[in-house]
C-alpha cells in the first residue's frame, strides 16, 4: 500500500482561498492531476503554493482567507505562486481598525493542573534552578567566560541541585547614549533579565567599573570590596567590579568572584522544586525559519496550547512586530478593551517609524529560507505566525524589555529576530519557551527550556534529535490540531518539571542573548 506521504495532496485553509499549499513529501511534478481534477502546470516544492483557479494580473491572491498579494503576471490554474509573481500589498491602515470588538469566548477554567518548580522569594516561580552572571559592559565578557568555565568545572559538582550556570554577557553598556529616550530598551531589559524566576533571585553582575552603565543599576547592591571586609558584606554581594583596589592581578578578581559565586551556589543549592499550579508558569511563544506549513500545523498546534495554558490560569505571550504587524486588524478586535487594542496600534506605530528611520521596510522580511519553505511574503507569514496567539483574549501589550504585569494572554512587541525576541521574552519573565520552526533551527536558551516543534514531518525525521514534537502529523491527517496542542500542552508541564529534557539541551546547544538597542552608539 502506498504511503500517505506519497499521495498527491494539497492543503487549502479556507472557502475564499484561490491557492493551496502542497503537502507531499519532495513536491509535486508537473502534470500530477489530484483528486478535484486539478493538474499541476509546473513542479511545485513541497510547502509551496499552486492556483487553485486561474488570477488574473492585478488580482487578489488569497491564502487563509486573507489577501496575501496580488498577481504581478497572469496566473493559470496550477501554476506555482511564489514570491515571484505576488506583489506586497499595502499594510493595514493603523487608524479606523476594530477595537475590542469581539466578545470574549467564554473558555471554560481548566482546573487541577500543575508542575514540580522553585518556588522564589519574590513569588514567581522558576522551571530551572540557574546561577547566572550579567555583566554591565562588554569589556568584561572575556573574564566572565573564563570565570564561568572555572565555575562549572570547580563548584558547580558540589551543588548537585544547581543546574547550570550562565554568563550573560551582552554588547552594551558604555560608548553608547545611555541618556537617550531609547537606551531605556536595553537598561530594562538587562535590569529585568537578572530578574528571571530561573535566577532564583541569586543573580550576581560583573562589571569593569569605569562604565556607563554601573552594575549597581542593574541590582539594587552596591559594589563591595572582596578583600578586608567583613564576612557578613561578603555575604550579601551580589556585583563585582574589576577595578575594585582590592585586586592585585587578574587571580585575585577571579578568586574574589568565585568567594561570592559559592555563596550563591550554596543559597540556590537548598532549593527543591514544589508542586506548583500551571498559573505559575510564563510562557513564551515565537517561531523562527519558518515555512508555509508554520501557519497550517505547529502554530495552530500553539495556538490550542496556548488556550489551555490561558484557561489553567498561566502567562503566555506572544511577540515579533513585523510578523505582526500585516495581521493587526485580526488583533486589536481581541483586546480586552480598547485602551489594550491602542496599546497594540502604538507598538505598530513605533516599529513604522523605527523601520523608516533606517530607511528600511517590513519587505526585508521572510529570509531567503523562509521563502524557499513557500512563503511568499511578511503578509503570508504574519497571517500563520499570529495563530500562536490561539482564541483567548489578549489582557495586555508590553514593550521592549518589560515585564509581563498581568496573567493571561500577552503581546510582548520584540523584533522577529529569534534571538532578540528570546532575550526580550526572557527579560519579560518567561520560565519556558515554544518555539516552531519549519526549516529547522538549533536555537536554544541556557536559561530558559525551549520545546522545539516543527511543522512538517520531514523536518522532524531528518533532525531526529533536535525536534522535540512533530506537528507535521497535522498536515497528513495523522493528528489533528486539537490533539497536538493538548501534547504541547502535557509536554510543557513535563519539561516545566524538570522530568523531560529538551533535545538541545541534551546537546548542549545554547544561543547568546542579544539586546534590543535602538538609541545611538557613541
Amino acid at each position: 500500500m502506498t504511503n500517505a506521504l506519497e499521495q498527491p495532496r494539497i492543503i487549502c485553509i479556507h472557502p475564499s482561498d484561490n491557492v493551496a499549499i502542497v503537502v507531499t513529501s519532495g513536491g509535486l511534478r508537473a502534470g500530477t492531476r489530484l483528486p478535484d481534477g486539478l493538474e499541476l502546470v509546473v513542479d511545485v516544492p513541497q510547502g509551496h503554493k499552486v492556483a487553485l483557479s486561474d488570477i488574473a494580473q492585478g488580482k487578489n491572491i488569497i491564502r487563509y482567507g486573507e489577501v496575501i498579494g496580488t498577481a504581478v503576471s497572469d496566473i493559470a490554474r496550477g501554476e506555482h505562486v511564489n514570491e515571484s509573481n505576488v506583489q506586497l500589498p499595502t499594510p493595514p491602515a493603523l487608524d479606523n481598525l476594530p477595537m475590542a470588538s469581539r466578545p470574549s469566548p467564554a473558555l471554560e477554567p481548566l482546573e487541577g493542573y500543575t508542575f514540580e518548580g522553585y518556588r522564589n522569594v519574590d513569588g514567581s516561580v522558576g522551571t530551572k534552578n540557574v546561577l547566572g552572571i550579567t555583566t554591565s559592559v562588554q569589556c568584561v565578557a572575556g573574564t566572565l567566560e573564563h570565570v564561568v568555565e572555572r565555575i562549572k568545572k570547580e563548584l558547580l559538582p558540589r551543588f548537585p541541585n544547581v543546574d547550570d550556570v550562565v554568563g550573560l554577557n551582552h554588547s552594551y553598556g558604555c560608548g553608547v547614549a545611555i541618556g537617550a529616550p531609547a537606551a531605556i530598551i536595553p537598561i530594562r531589559t538587562l535590569t529585568n533579565l537578572a530578574r528571571n524566576p530561573n535566577f532564583g533571585c541569586e543573580i550576581m553582575v560583573l562589571g569593569l567599573g569605569c562604565e556607563k552603565l554601573q552594575p549597581s543599576t542593574l541590582v539594587e547592591d552596591q559594589p563591595v570590596k572582596l578583600f578586608n571586609h567583613s564576612d557578613e558584606a561578603e555575604t550579601s554581594a551580589s556585583t563585582v567590579s574589576l577595578q575594585d583596589e582590592s585586586f592585585s592581578g587578574f587571580s585575585e578578581m577571579i578568586d574574589g568572584i568565585m568567594r561570592v559565586a559559592e555563596r550563591h551556589l550554596q543559597r540556590l543549592d537548598q532549593r527543591q522544586r514544589e508542586t506548583c499550579p500551571v498559573s505559575d508558569l510564563v510562557v513564551g511563544m515565537q517561531c523562527g525559519g519558518s515555512d508555509a506549513f508554520s501557519g497550517v500545523t505547529a502554530n495552530p498546534a500553539v495556538g490550542h496550547a496556548t488556550d489551555l495554558l490561558v484557561r489553567a490560569g498561566a502567562s503566555v505571550m506572544f511577540s515579533e512586530v513585523t510578523e505582526v504587524r500585516d495581521a493587526i486588524h485580526l488583533l486589536t478586535p481581541r483586546a480586552v478593551s480598547p485602551e489594550v487594542a491602542q496599546m497594540l496600534i502604538d507598538q505598530m506605530a513605533w516599529y513604522d517609524d523605527y523601520l523608516t528611520l533606517g530607511h528600511a521596510d517590513r519587505s526585508a522580511n521572510p529570509s531567503p529560507g523562509n521563502k524557499k519553505g513557500g512563503l511568499s511574503n511578511v503578509v503570508e507569514k504574519a497571517l500563520g505566525s499570529v495563530i500562536k496567539s490561539g482564541n483567548s483574549p489578549i489582557v495586555d501589550v508590553i514593550g521592549p524589555g518589560e515585564r509581563l504585569r498581568t496573567r493571561g494572554l500577552t503581546f510582548a512587541a520584540t523584533p522577529a529576530s529569534d534571538f532578540i525576541c528570546g532575550t526580550l521574552q526572557a527579560a519579560a519573565g518567561m520560565n519556558l519557551q515554544v518555539f516552531t520552526t519549519g526549516r529547522g533551527t538549533p536555537y536554544n536558551l541556557a536559561m530558559t527550556p525551549v520545546i522545539k516543534v516543527s511543522s512538517n514531518t520531514t523536518l522532524s525525521q531528518r533532525w531526529h534529535d533536535l525536534i522535540d514534537l512533530d506537528a507535521g502529523r497535522i498536515a497528513t491527517g495523522e493528528a489533528t490540531i486539537e490533539e497536538t496542542g493538548r501534547a504541547l500542552f502535557d509536554l510543557i508541564l513535563e519539561v516545566a518539571s524538570g522530568r523531560t529534557t529538551v533535545a538541545a539541551e541534551k546537546l548542549g546547544l545554547y544561543n547568546d542573548l542579544v539586546l534590543f538597542n535602538p538609541a545611538p552608539v557613541t
